[in-house]
């Protein structure tokens, strides 16, 4: 019973891979290395480009979320017994000010 539930979903998956996967070929005179190289250069700009736009971004307001959250609880704790914790807020705030100043250099260290 279970196998004839599993059947057609494995049929469609398989349709499916073989409908979307691509053979790839190298230039004519077999150079498999210059053939990625190539492809590479080409996806780099890309991939520069949604790295700098949206995941450096989105790293930084969590990082900014969590940052300001720990210090309105470090705020409190400080409140209700007396002692301000600057550990936590401190290494949060080191974070984050790396990564919104990483777009700046990443990119010279990996040679992009």
């Amino acid at each position: 019973m279970k196998f004839k539930r599993i059947l057609p979903i494995l049929c469609v998956v398989l349709m499916l891979v073989c409908v979307f996967s691509t053979t790839a070929y190298a230039a004519p005179s077999g150079d498999v290395a210059g053939a990625i190289e190539g492809t590479w250069n080409d996806a780099s700009d890309q991939i520069k480009t949604v790295v700098n736009k949206v995941v450096f971004p989105a790293i930084d307001l969590i990082l900014a979320v969590f940052f300001f959250a720990k210090l309105a609880m470090a705020y409190f704790d400080y409140r209700k017994h007396g002692q301000f914790e600057w550990a936590a807020p401190a290494i949060l705030f080191a974070c984050l000010v790396f990564a919104l100043t990483c777009p700046l250099y990443i990119w010279g260290i990996l040679g992009m």
